[in-house]
């Protein structure tokens, strides 16, 4: 038999057809009463609407008495609200729509699934696919569209309107002051935080000709290139992943860069020709990080995150962000940091700055204690170093 349904905000609510209701043994039960006022003072928030509907549904049964009419409409009541619980996801994730944005996401829940079995359970966590500003505008590069937050602000305003519960974000496109009332609790285990270079013709940068078009929508990549190969020619060149290795095939351009951590949770480090190491390209502050943010006073989303938190990996992403802080670095900055574990348990950070043309790189480095406040404190004043010797006008040439 059919089932007569509405739609209650994503989600759906169904209610027993007429015939089952009004057969219910609730309707000639002389405890009915007591139940309706159970149901009356509950937490249930449905659409009265629904109730209504169920009535005047069961009501065509003329010999139904008014008393069974009230009995009919509790279990109305009752049904949607057993079922209204079902279908609301306990967690909404809130994504980019991209292949690399959704891996991710998924990545999340599945950590999320294997710490919480209650989160195993059919709809209990939901993805939600939210469109940013950078998805939007592709044929400018971030540098003229805004910097930071351009992969970031729409998710967070659904976050902070309770739209979604969980934000999950690439670190590296996350501005380094979070909007009030959101806290990154959380980062999943860092990937590889190194470039690879792709190129049907060249086995690495240094075997292209001079003259070669090397494609990449990064000022960081751009002004390391530059730097070491000033014979070559840097475009901009946006698009997720799949785009970029399309146009690569189509001869957009003769190669380009993209983050090895992005392939690999792609499962398409195949089409890397070669890997870069950290001192021939230094990679962007965060870069293979995701962050999970949440509300700052949703205390249940707090510990789903902390119980699925990579420390390693988060106090990393600490000293990076503050170096990056200290800078004001954005999109339109030339700004790379990677920080490491040393064998001692200490911190190793590498941080540097470039003139977009690359005719000049600044570079520093700090050693400290793995801990937070030593991490933050070493990003920092890394950060203010080099804005001092850069001088006024240095990201401009």
């Amino acid at each position: 038999m059919a089932m007569a349904s509405t739609v209650m905000g994503s989600c759906v609510a169904l209610i027993r057809p007429p015939a089952l209701l009004l057969h219910h043994p609730a309707a000639s039960s002389s405890s009915f009463s007591s139940l309706w006022n159970k149901l009356s003072t509950s937490s249930f928030h449905g659409e009265k609407s629904l109730v209504e509907e169920a009535f005047e549904l069961g009501s065509r049964n003329r010999s139904m008495t008014r008393r069974c009419g009230r009995a009919m409409e509790v279990m109305a009541v009752a049904e949607v609200s057993t079922e209204y619980r079902k279908k609301v996801a306990v967690v909404r994730i809130g994504t980019r729509g991209s292949p690399l944005a959704l891996a991710q996401a998924y990545e999340t829940c599945a950590k999320l699934k294997a710490k919480f079995p209650e989160l195993e359970e059919e709809g209990a966590i939901e993805i939600v696919v939210i469109k940013t500003t950078g998805d939007k505008i592709l044929d400018k590069p971030l540098a003229d569209i805004g910097g930071k937050g351009l992969f970031t602000k729409e998710i967070d305003d659904a976050l902070l309107e309770g739209a979604i519960d969980i934000a999950v974000h690439s670190m590296k496109d996350v501005p380094t002051v979070l909007p009030k009332g959101m806290t990154l609790i959380a980062c999943l285990p860092r990937e590889d935080v190194r470039d690879a270079f792709i190129c049907p013709t060249a086995a690495s940068l240094s075997e292209l000709p001079a003259g070669s078009v090397v494609g990449t929508a990064s000022l960081r990549r751009q002004s390391q290139i530059l730097h070491l190969y000033p014979s070559l020619k840097v475009v901009n060149f946006r698009g997720n992943v799949q785009t970029r290795l399309r146009k690569l095939s189509e001869g957009a351009v003769n190669a380009t860069l993209l983050a090895l951590a992005g392939l690999k949770r792609l499962q398409m480090e195949e089409h890397a020709t070669s890997i870069l190491s950290t001192d021939e390209m230094l990679p962007a502050v965060a870069q293979g990080a995701i962050g999970l943010v949440c509300r700052v006073d949703d205390y249940k989303m707090e510990d789903f995150l902390l119980a699925i938190n990579h420390e390693d990996t988060r106090l990393a992403v600490v000293i990076e962000r503050s170096f990056l802080g200290a800078l004001d670095g954005s999109c339109r900055t030339p700004i790379a940091g990677l920080a490491v574990r040393d064998t001692d348990q200490k911190c190793i950070f590498r941080g540097l700055v470039a003139s977009r043309d690359g005719t000049e790189v600044l570079e520093t480095s700090r050693k400290t204690w793995y801990n937070e406040v030593d991490m933050f404190n070493a990003g920092a004043d890394a950060g203010k170093e080099l804005l001092s010797k850069a001088g006024p006008g240095f990201f401009d040439r």
